[in-house]
């Protein structure tokens, strides 16, 4: 699996990928902007697809929350990270794909040493979720409304990440 930046060329495949029922059952809320963000380039933010053998497989997006211009995190101490993922399609799911997506994207979150902790937030109705971050050493910090979203809030330290062995060893980014 790897890794590359999201383009304008992907449009289409976003815009699919975001009416899926399994995406839309997680994120029912939002409208990702793609025309426009898609050609937005930040230092505070990476939009990356996930490709095995060269086919899309899923999205991620990498956020520092502390300097991320909406504040949907609100305020937030400095040297995070914050990660959105999805699988675009049904038949790529429980594949463990998710896991490899993560694994991947938690090494280039902690590529930087300043980086202390990242966090999720899955919906409070998304159990699946839950799961699959605690199983990747995420440790549960309280339940938030973001907007329409009830959501459970998940935060995985750097020392937890280096010790746990269920996502070692960790790719370089």
């Amino acid at each position: 699996m790897n890794l590359r930046a999201a383009t304008s060329a992907d449009l289409e495949l976003l815009r699919h990928w975001d009416e899926q029922p399994h995406v839309v059952a997680s994120d029912p809320n939002d409208d990702w902007g793609w025309e426009v963000e898609l050609d937005r380039t930040y230092d505070w933010r990476e939009q990356l697809i996930a490709e095995i053998d060269d086919r899309p497989i899923g999205f991620l997006e990498i956020i520092d929350p502390a300097r991320e211009e909406s504040h949907y995190w609100g305020e937030c101490a400095p040297n995070l990270r914050a990660i959105d993922i999805w699988i675009g399609e049904a038949t790529d799911l429980g594949k463990g794909y998710g896991t490899q997506m993560m694994q991947l994207a938690l090494a280039r979150c902690f590529a930087d040493s300043a980086v202390t902790a990242v966090l999720v937030d899955p919906l409070a109705s998304n159990i699946r979720a839950h799961r699959f971050y605690e199983r990747l050493g995420f440790q549960f910090v309280e339940r938030r409304q973001f907007g329409a979203d009830d959501c459970y809030v998940y935060q995985l330290d750097r020392a937890n990440w280096q010790i746990d062995p269920a996502i070692a060893p960790h790719p370089l980014p």
